[in-house]
């Protein structure tokens, strides 16, 4: 494995990410990438999206938003979308991309970051939890709120 690192979402690494690939079963706890990005242009000042760069391969992406004056609290510091492609999972990728964004949390003056997932066999529960979100909550659609302290 080449050094990991964290770029920003760009024209040059879209279709990559775009086309990141998922175990079986997974797709049924994320949401189309281009979701996730549509955000950067609904939201451009509060939305933070990196591409994890393996040497030159996208290996994986983060997608968050940090909105202090957002209505719902658990919207205001938020990860909202983690994808490692299928065939690098299990690399720390997935921690990696995380870090970086606590780090980014940090740097902002944020005190917690949340995740919102739905649960069950397959999905990203025990992720979250190896990574230090507790359950606090959940969404009114039955959705998993869990938060990490900074």
């Amino acid at each position: 494995m080449a050094e990991l690192r964290l770029v920003e979402l760009s024209a040059d690494t879209i279709v990559a990410v775009n086309n990141l690939s998922l175990k079986p079963g997974q797709e049924q706890f994320l949401a189309p990438v281009s979701y996730g990005v549509a955000a950067t242009v609904v939201n451009p000042a509060t939305s933070w999206q990196r591409v994890v760069l393996d040497g030159d391969e996208v290996v994986g992406f983060v997608s968050a938003n940090f909105d202090p004056d957002f209505p719902q609290e658990h919207f205001r510091s938020v990860l909202w979308r983690i994808n490692v492609d299928a065939d690098d999972q299990g690399r720390g990728i997935g921690r990696f991309a995380v870090e970086g964004l606590l780090e980014e949390a940090r740097r902002r003056g944020e005190t917690h970051v949340d995740v919102i997932y739905e649960a069950g066999a397959g999905g990203p529960e025990a992720f979250f939890e190896r990574m230090g979100f507790t359950p606090v909550g959940e969404t009114e659609y039955g959705e998993v709120i869990a938060e990490i302290r900074l």
